[in-house]
């Protein structure tokens, strides 16, 4: 019955002009509707795309070596990541290139960037899947300041990866280059796009924007509010994590195995074990938190500052980083934002308030381009946890017919649905 339901709403689709505006809940056919729900069980199985597997797909991991004296910085277990490294699966001739910007945090392999490689492969496309400007790979071996944050920097750190990776795969045959980013690669897209206007290395003929933050601040402050949600059981006996814990032992002995594939959270969700709204939230929440110690230990490690780990402390390959690491989670992005970013910020540009800060890393700085570049399109959901109020008034306004609204899908959570694939495909192909 759900796989009917779904064919009738996707031949309903197809005859809606591509990347209508607004989409309605009938038409769409998505059936999570919890934000929550649908941020962290993303999309059931039997209504994802049909995408190539591994076995089927010709695809490498590569190194480059951007940041030679971080070599004689970072600590000896670092070593992993004095090199970028980065993903690339090749078709068997001339094909555009389709670069791909992990979220928030995330490496290259991250679970929503090879969703997108297996997407955009299939179709035809050799694939680079390039990790987060936030990510501590990134931060480690390719970011200039190894202060993330400051979108016109994440920019040009990652505009030189990408003319870096062109160079080491100069006989690759391309025929055209495009780009897409989700979340917070999303944002960084944008700005990469703005930047080779002038600089004219790769010359975009597409750019996909997946459910970006328009306001940094507004969105990073929305997902710091969701590890302060008071989850009831949580007290000073039981952590949050210990909670989740024996929900999940006890789901596993009443189907009397250990099942961690792709549907596990959404069959989770349909017994009466199910996360409550609080612990999702809190997950989601913790998630990030996790993702903004990164950034706050790694920047401070690089760059000497003493806040997390003291400037002369030895580090080695036996040194234990998890006190570090614990004093990095009591750090917020606000933390992160008032002790590293903005100093860094204020010295390289004689920037001032917060407020200035903000309209330059956000896609308020690029309106007008975005505006009158038709090469650039966004794909939003109207229950995206990370909007603000305004943030769907500006994408409406910015993008016009280039902006698709879906109503469900939390948080990137539709991205690999099948009605959203046929929409990104759509728009590359033109």
């Amino acid at each position: 019955m759900r796989l009917s339901l779904c064919l009738t709403a996707l031949l309903a689709l197809l005859s809606l002009p591509t990347l209508a505006a607004d989409i309605s809940v009938e038409d769409y056919g998505y059936p999570l509707s919890n934000p929550f729900e649908a941020t962290i069980a993303t999309t059931p199985v039997e209504l994802r795309a049909e995408t190539p597997t591994d076995d089927d797909i010709d695809q490498r991991d590569y190194s480059l070596r951007l940041r030679p004296e971080r070599e004689f910085i970072l600590p000896d277990n670092f070593w992993a990541v004095k090199r970028l490294t980065y993903r690339l699966a090749r078709q068997p001739g001339p094909a555009p290139l389709m670069f791909i910007i992990s979220g928030t945090g995330a490496s290259y392999s991250a679970g929503k960037s090879e969703t997108l490689k297996r997407i955009f492969y299939g179709a035809g496309y050799h694939v680079v899947q390039l990790s987060s400007p936030t990510s501590f790979d990134f931060i480690a071996s390719a970011s200039r300041y190894a202060t993330p944050g400051y979108s016109p920097n994440d920019a040009k750190d990652m505009y030189r990866v990408m003319q870096a990776i062109r160079a080491q795969q100069h006989e690759l045959p391309v025929t055209g280059f495009n780009l897409v980013g989700y979340s917070l690669g999303a944002l960084n897209a944008a700005f990469v796009s703005q930047l080779d206007e002038t600089r004219r290395s790769f010359n975009f003929d597409r750019v996909l924007l997946i459910n970006p933050p328009v306001n940094l601040k507004t969105s990073v402050d929305n997902l710091d509010k969701l590890v302060q949600t008071r989850v009831a059981d949580v007290d000073s006996t039981t952590t949050f994590y210990e909670l989740i814990f024996e929900k999940l032992t006890r789901y596993f002995h009443q189907q009397g195995r250990i099942d961690l594939d792709a549907a596990l959270l959404f069959d989770f969700q349909r017994s009466d074990l199910r996360l409550t709204d609080e612990q999702m939230a809190m997950l989601i929440g913790s998630v990030f938190r996790f993702s903004a110690a990164d950034i706050t230990f790694t920047s401070d490690l690089i760059n000497r500052r003493g806040l997390i780990v003291p400037p002369d402390y030895p580090i080695n390959e036996g040194t234990s980083l998890e006190p570090f690491f614990r004093r990095a989670l009591l750090c917020d992005f606000d933390c992160y934002l008032t002790e590293q970013l903005i100093p860094m910020w204020r010295a390289q540009t004689d920037g001032g308030s917060l407020t200035q800060l903000v309209d330059q890393v956000s896609l308020y700085a690029l309106e007008d381009y975005l505006r009158n570049s038709p090469k650039i399109a966004v794909m939003h959901n109207a229950d995206d946890i990370i909007l603000g109020a305004g943030d769907l008034g500006f994408l409406r306004r910015t993008f016009g017919e280039r902006m698709t609204l879906y109503p469900r899908g939390g948080h990137c959570g539709n991205l690999d649905y099948r009605v959203n694939v046929q929409h990104m495909l759509e728009f590359f192909r033109g």
